[in-house]
Protein backbone atom coordinates (compact mmCIF):
# COMPACT_ATOMS: atom_id res chain seq x y z
CA UNK A 1 0.00 0.00 0.00
CA UNK A 2 1.38 3.35 -1.27
CA UNK A 3 1.30 6.34 1.12
CA UNK A 4 0.06 9.80 0.30
CA UNK A 5 1.02 12.83 2.91
CA UNK A 6 -1.28 16.00 1.55
CA UNK A 7 0.26 19.31 2.66
CA UNK A 8 -2.54 22.19 2.62
CA UNK A 9 -3.60 25.80 3.79
CA UNK A 10 -7.09 26.38 3.29
CA UNK A 11 -10.43 25.04 2.60
CA UNK A 12 -8.93 21.38 1.63
CA UNK A 13 -11.75 20.93 -1.18
CA UNK A 14 -9.03 19.19 -3.07
CA UNK A 15 -7.07 17.39 -0.07
CA UNK A 16 -10.84 16.18 0.35
CA UNK A 17 -11.35 14.97 -3.22
CA UNK A 18 -7.63 13.19 -3.27
CA UNK A 19 -8.46 11.78 0.04
CA UNK A 20 -11.74 10.04 -1.28
CA UNK A 21 -10.84 9.03 -4.52
CA UNK A 22 -7.93 6.92 -2.73
CA UNK A 23 -9.93 5.62 0.20
CA UNK A 24 -11.69 2.10 -1.12
CA UNK A 25 -8.47 1.52 -3.03
CA UNK A 26 -5.85 -1.11 -2.19
CA UNK A 27 -3.05 0.50 -4.08
CA UNK A 28 -2.48 3.71 -2.10
CA UNK A 29 -3.90 5.78 1.13
CA UNK A 30 -3.66 9.20 2.42
CA UNK A 31 -2.50 8.68 5.74
CA UNK A 32 -2.02 12.54 6.99
CA UNK A 33 -2.75 15.69 6.30
CA UNK A 34 -0.55 18.92 7.39
CA UNK A 35 -1.29 22.13 7.73
CA UNK A 36 0.70 25.24 8.22
CA UNK A 37 -2.27 26.79 9.54
CA UNK A 38 -3.96 25.50 13.25
CA UNK A 39 -7.55 27.12 12.02
CA UNK A 40 -7.55 26.05 8.44
CA UNK A 41 -11.14 24.24 7.28
CA UNK A 42 -8.89 21.42 5.66
CA UNK A 43 -8.06 20.18 9.27
CA UNK A 44 -11.71 20.05 9.80
CA UNK A 45 -12.16 17.85 6.89
CA UNK A 46 -9.44 15.04 7.44
CA UNK A 47 -11.09 14.59 10.69
CA UNK A 48 -14.32 14.06 9.35
CA UNK A 49 -12.20 11.84 6.88
CA UNK A 50 -11.00 10.21 10.06
CA UNK A 51 -7.31 11.25 8.56
CA UNK A 52 -4.09 12.08 10.94
CA UNK A 53 -3.79 15.13 10.74
CA UNK A 54 -1.25 18.09 12.04
CA UNK A 55 -0.96 21.33 12.07
CA UNK A 56 2.61 23.31 12.77
CA UNK A 57 4.28 26.85 12.79
CA UNK A 58 7.18 28.59 10.49
CA UNK A 59 9.68 27.98 12.99
CA UNK A 60 8.93 23.93 13.48
CA UNK A 61 9.01 23.89 9.21
CA UNK A 62 11.57 26.33 8.36
CA UNK A 63 14.49 26.31 11.13
CA UNK A 64 14.04 22.48 13.04
CA UNK A 65 13.77 19.26 11.56
CA UNK A 66 10.20 18.63 13.65
CA UNK A 67 7.72 18.72 10.36
CA UNK A 68 10.27 16.36 8.28
CA UNK A 69 10.74 14.23 11.39
CA UNK A 70 6.67 13.99 11.66
CA UNK A 71 6.73 13.06 7.45
CA UNK A 72 9.69 10.41 8.00
CA UNK A 73 7.53 8.66 10.94
CA UNK A 74 4.65 8.36 8.52
CA UNK A 75 6.88 6.73 5.78
CA UNK A 76 5.44 8.70 2.67
CA UNK A 77 5.69 7.58 -0.83
CA UNK A 78 4.42 10.95 -2.01
CA UNK A 79 3.89 14.24 -0.88
CA UNK A 80 1.19 15.87 -2.41
CA UNK A 81 0.83 19.82 -2.12
CA UNK A 82 -2.60 21.02 -2.82
CA UNK A 83 -3.15 24.68 -1.58
CA UNK A 84 -0.09 25.11 0.13
CA UNK A 85 1.26 28.64 0.31
CA UNK A 86 4.52 28.24 2.13
CA UNK A 87 7.69 27.59 -0.01
CA UNK A 88 9.40 23.97 0.74
CA UNK A 89 11.88 23.59 2.68
CA UNK A 90 15.49 22.52 1.36
CA UNK A 91 16.00 19.33 4.11
CA UNK A 92 12.47 18.16 3.24
CA UNK A 93 12.86 17.99 -0.82
CA UNK A 94 16.71 16.77 -0.38
CA UNK A 95 14.81 13.98 1.99
CA UNK A 96 11.71 13.07 -0.61
CA UNK A 97 13.58 13.86 -4.14
CA UNK A 98 11.23 13.65 -6.87
CA UNK A 99 8.76 12.50 -4.95
CA UNK A 100 7.28 16.02 -3.75
CA UNK A 101 4.21 17.49 -6.50
CA UNK A 102 2.04 20.53 -6.22
CA UNK A 103 -0.38 21.89 -8.90
CA UNK A 104 -1.09 25.21 -9.69
CA UNK A 105 -4.19 26.46 -11.05
CA UNK A 106 -2.32 28.83 -14.30
CA UNK A 107 -0.34 26.64 -17.25
CA UNK A 108 3.15 27.44 -16.09
CA UNK A 109 5.66 29.01 -16.70
CA UNK A 110 3.02 31.76 -17.37
CA UNK A 111 1.66 33.24 -13.98
CA UNK A 112 4.12 31.14 -11.29
CA UNK A 113 6.06 32.73 -8.73
CA UNK A 114 5.84 34.20 -4.90
CA UNK A 115 2.28 35.46 -4.51
CA UNK A 116 0.91 33.78 -7.41
CA UNK A 117 -1.59 31.30 -6.24
CA UNK A 118 -5.51 31.19 -6.02
CA UNK A 119 -7.66 34.60 -6.89
CA UNK A 120 -4.44 36.56 -7.78
CA UNK A 121 -3.43 34.00 -10.40
CA UNK A 122 -7.20 34.15 -11.61
CA UNK A 123 -7.78 37.92 -11.77
CA UNK A 124 -4.00 37.95 -13.46
CA UNK A 125 -5.03 35.64 -16.60
CA UNK A 126 -8.40 37.70 -17.18
CA UNK A 127 -6.87 41.03 -17.12
CA UNK A 128 -4.49 40.03 -19.77
CA UNK A 129 -6.71 39.13 -21.81
CA UNK A 130 -5.68 35.19 -22.17
CA UNK A 131 -7.47 32.97 -24.14
CA UNK A 132 -6.93 29.74 -22.45
CA UNK A 133 -5.60 29.23 -18.43
CA UNK A 134 -5.10 25.74 -16.66
CA UNK A 135 -3.44 23.65 -14.64
CA UNK A 136 0.06 22.55 -14.04
CA UNK A 137 0.99 19.25 -11.70
CA UNK A 138 4.42 19.82 -11.28
CA UNK A 139 7.47 18.61 -8.94
CA UNK A 140 8.57 20.70 -5.92
CA UNK A 141 11.91 22.13 -6.11
CA UNK A 142 13.31 25.03 -4.01
CA UNK A 143 11.92 27.44 -5.97
CA UNK A 144 7.98 28.41 -6.51
CA UNK A 145 6.68 26.28 -9.29
CA UNK A 146 10.32 25.79 -11.33
CA UNK A 147 10.18 22.42 -11.07
CA UNK A 148 9.31 19.83 -13.81
CA UNK A 149 5.91 19.64 -15.20
CA UNK A 150 4.40 16.60 -14.85
CA UNK A 151 0.70 17.25 -16.15
CA UNK A 152 -1.34 19.95 -17.55
CA UNK A 153 -4.51 20.20 -18.69
CA UNK A 154 -6.56 23.85 -20.22
CA UNK A 155 -9.80 25.15 -20.29
CA UNK A 156 -11.11 28.23 -22.49
CA UNK A 157 -11.45 31.77 -21.53
CA UNK A 158 -14.96 32.99 -22.39
CA UNK A 159 -14.75 36.73 -23.63
CA UNK A 160 -16.84 37.61 -20.36
CA UNK A 161 -14.70 35.08 -18.25
CA UNK A 162 -14.36 36.89 -14.51
CA UNK A 163 -11.70 35.73 -11.87
CA UNK A 164 -14.53 33.77 -9.80
CA UNK A 165 -15.93 31.84 -12.91
CA UNK A 166 -12.08 31.08 -14.51
CA UNK A 167 -11.47 29.87 -10.77
CA UNK A 168 -14.83 27.65 -11.25
CA UNK A 169 -13.42 25.96 -14.10
CA UNK A 170 -9.77 25.67 -12.59
CA UNK A 171 -11.44 23.72 -9.95
CA UNK A 172 -13.32 21.50 -11.47
CA UNK A 173 -10.27 21.04 -14.15
CA UNK A 174 -7.88 20.12 -10.41
CA UNK A 175 -10.74 17.65 -9.41
CA UNK A 176 -10.79 15.59 -12.54
CA UNK A 177 -7.18 15.43 -13.22
CA UNK A 178 -5.13 15.64 -9.76
CA UNK A 179 -5.94 12.60 -8.12
CA UNK A 180 -5.89 10.52 -11.36
CA UNK A 181 -2.71 11.98 -11.94
CA UNK A 182 -1.12 10.93 -8.55
CA UNK A 183 -2.63 7.60 -9.03
CA UNK A 184 -0.23 7.46 -11.81
CA UNK A 185 2.43 8.61 -10.47
CA UNK A 186 2.29 6.22 -7.77
CA UNK A 187 2.13 3.24 -10.32
CA UNK A 188 5.33 4.34 -11.51
CA UNK A 189 7.35 4.26 -8.22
Amino acid sequence: MKRIIIFASGSGSNAQRITEFFQDRKDAQVVQILSNKSTAKVLERANNLKISAFSFNRSAFYETDQVLNLIKATQPDLIVLAGFLWLFPKNIIAAYPGKIINIHPALLPAYGGKGMYGANVHKAVVAAGEKESGITIHEVTAEYDKGAVIFQAKTQLEPEETADSLAAKIHELEYEHFPRVIAEILEKQ
